[in-house]
């Protein structure tokens, strides 16, 4: 196991510890080396924000299948301060005793590689380095009517007060040294079934006919459902489960709901983890390389590279195809058609991302599109492309327009080399609900992106089965639920509602 150690410049490593290689954010990027081999990959650069360099380690080296640290999802977790409250709610008796002494109203904590250097706060370290797993943290408390934490980040050792710098050698030497980075478990209590909508969403996920035919299925089931929307934030605990029907990005309320309801311990679709790893091309990309998954030739642009040599050297050809990072629905999807468009769009797309994806373009009729519900395919469609144009939605038309034709077969006649590059995909990701995109050009199968909240619509995604199809979805609910289930007591909810817990089937 190679221990990887990435910092923004290595002078911001001055310290000198065995068994651990000390790399820059590009040469970790970029080098293969990095690609391939069990590591776990320790983020040490100065800034964390979305999209930044520091959140795209990260995020790779998760794609890579390797372990970071910290992950994409605590990175997350750390910017929303009712996430933290959260989080934080069973170590609420530590954080409190902790601090009954404390002198003044502000305290600011160092975590050094999970150890405070005031063993007065050592259980207090400790706690929190589990929850949220980085080498260097900065803790913030305020103190209300009890000890509030407002803020957690990770620290950079540039941020690291000179005073300190003699004791964290000893300290660094004994973390590196660890054999497991165990991730923590969350407690999961489930109860009912919350779908979360957008009334105002001009293109939601699901229409009204398959929301009436979801509530259907989920009563016949045997839960309530109730359909909620952003501003029942603050109920997500009176439910078993989340549902999430409206277009999710990282940057957004609907991730929020999602890491929410799961820390709550509901059971989520979209999960968190899913929901990171589906809005990313950077990471589809990357996880598709991994596993040796078909995908168009595709190359991954930093905003440092040099333009001008870029496009003279381009490999990809023309047209070309770039795309945002965290697109969907085909936003943020361009062409370039010669090198000119090409440095336009990508000094364009430099201007919120670091990374940018560009992939060689493949000319096809239409796109097929497998749904997926616990590694296994729930239906097939083919997506053809919209009129006059290279997606099979167009954003500069109507409305009524915008789409292409679309057609609906059972899984079963779908080619073989289709579906089993479809489940292979979807199965990098997560064994959630999920649409796979692929086209098929000759006797070549390519992935174009696996969706985290993929389409429902009535009469086209359901056309095949019917009513069965949002019953197979609400039957990973239950699989999911009872494998929560069967891990409480007798005299938890789930017994109250007089419902035998099945054999125990692990929830991921």
């Amino acid at each position: 196991m190679r221990n990887i150690l990435v910092v923004s410049r290595e002078s911001h490593w001055p310290l000198d510890v065995e068994n651990v290689e000390v790399v820059t954010p590009r040469q970790f990027l970029i080098d293969p080396s990095f690609s391939e081999g069990r590591m776990r990959v320790f983020n040490l650069c100065t800034s964390y924000r979305y999209q930044t360099t520091g959140y795209y380690v990260s995020l790779l080296a998760e794609a890579r299948g390797h372990r970071a640290i910290p992950s994409v999802t605590t990175l997350q977790d750390m910017r929303s301060p009712s996430l933290l409250r959260t989080l934080v709610d069973d170590i609420e008796d530590v954080i409190q005793a902790a601090l009954k002494n404390a002198p003044e109203p502000r305290v600011t904590l160092n975590i050094y590689f999970g150890e405070t250097l005031d063993k007065t706060y050592r259980e207090l370290g400790h706690k929190l380095h589990h929850l949220f797993q980085a080498p260097l943290l900065q803790a913030v408390f305020v103190k209300m009517d009890r000890w509030i934490l407002t803020q957690l980040s990770p620290l950079s050792f540039a941020r690291v007060p000179a005073e300190d710098h003699d004791k964290l050698p000893d300290l660094a030497r004994s973390y590196f040294a660890r054999k497991q980075f165990r991730q923590p478990q969350l407690q999961r209590n489930p109860y009912d079934l919350a779908v979360l909508v957008d009334p105002q969403e001009t293109s939601p996920p699901s229409d009204k006919a398959a929301l009436e035919r979801l509530e259907a299925a989920a009563d016949k089931l045997g839960f309530d459902v109730e359909f909620i929307t952003r501003e029942d934030y603050s109920r997500l605990s009176e439910f078993d489960a989340l549902f999430i029907r409206e277009t999710t990005a990282v940057n957004h309320h609907t991730y929020r709901f999602s890491r929410r309801a799961y820390a709550e311990g509901l059971v989520v679709v979209d999960d968190p983890w899913s929901i990171l790893r589906c809005t990313n091309k950077v990471y589809l990309a990357e996880m598709l390389a991994r596993d040796k998954v078909g995908c168009p030739r595709t190359t991954i642009i930093q905003s440092s590279a040099k333009l001008e040599a870029l496009t003279q050297n381009w490999e990809l050809g023309f047209p070309c195809v770039l795309k945002q990072p965290d697109s969907s629905f085909s936003r943020g999807v361009r062409k370039a058609e010669n090198p000119a468009e090409l440095s336009n769009l990508l000094q364009e797309y430099f201007k919120t991302s670091d990374l940018v994806i560009a992939q060689e373009y493949l000319e096809s009729e239409f796109d097929w599109r497998i749904g997926m519900i616990n590694r296994e395919p729930l239906y097939a469609c083919k997506y053809f492309m919209a009129k006059g144009h290279w997606q099979i939605y167009d954003w500069r038309a109507a409305p009524n327009k915008a789409a292409g034709a679309w057609e609906t077969l059972p899984v079963e006649l779908v080619p073989a080399p289709v579906l089993e590059t479809a489940v292979r995909a979807a199965n990098g990701v997560g064994n959630g609900l999920y649409g796979v995109d692929l086209k098929q050009v000759g006797d070549r199968v390519v992935v174009i992106e696996v969706n985290d909240n993929p389409s429902l619509e009535g009469d086209v995604e359901d056309q095949i089965l019917g009513p069965r199809l949002y019953e197979k979805i609400m039957e990973y609910f239950v699989t999911q639920i009872a494998a929560a289930r069967s891990t409480l007591p007798k005299s938890s909810a789930a017994s109250r509602k007089g419902q035998t817990p099945p054999p125990n089937v692990w929830y991921t």
